[in-house]
């Protein structure tokens, strides 16, 4: 598909993007998130700084994703384990 112009707005700010039609939905949807969490850590804080709740914004955002993908890691990791145990009973049981 082809790409699109859209605005996006974060933080009372506007940012003109071009983006693939397929994204659009996504990164809309990510401002919108953006948006409600920089207004819950102004109604939490006493922040009213844009450019420091943007950061805490962020540096949550972040968290989360390195924890997921440690997370994903992990599975990966044991999902591994689980098909060389697999193989391993397959293997003997094939010898026999």
């Amino acid at each position: 598909m082809g790409e699109i112009s859209i605005k996006i707005n974060i933080a009372d700010r506007v940012y003109p993007l071009r983006v693939a039609t397929e994204e659009e939905e996504v990164i809309r949807y990510a401002a919108k998130l953006i948006n409600e969490k920089i207004k819950e850590l102004q109604e939490n804080y006493a922040v009213r700084d844009k450019q420091d709740l943007l950061s805490m914004c962020v540096l949550q955002y972040a968290t989360g994703m390195i924890k997921a993908e440690r997370n994903a890691q992990q599975q990966e990791n044991g999902l591994e384990e689980k098909v060389h145990e697999l193989d391993a009973i397959l293997t003997d049981f094939f010898r026999k």
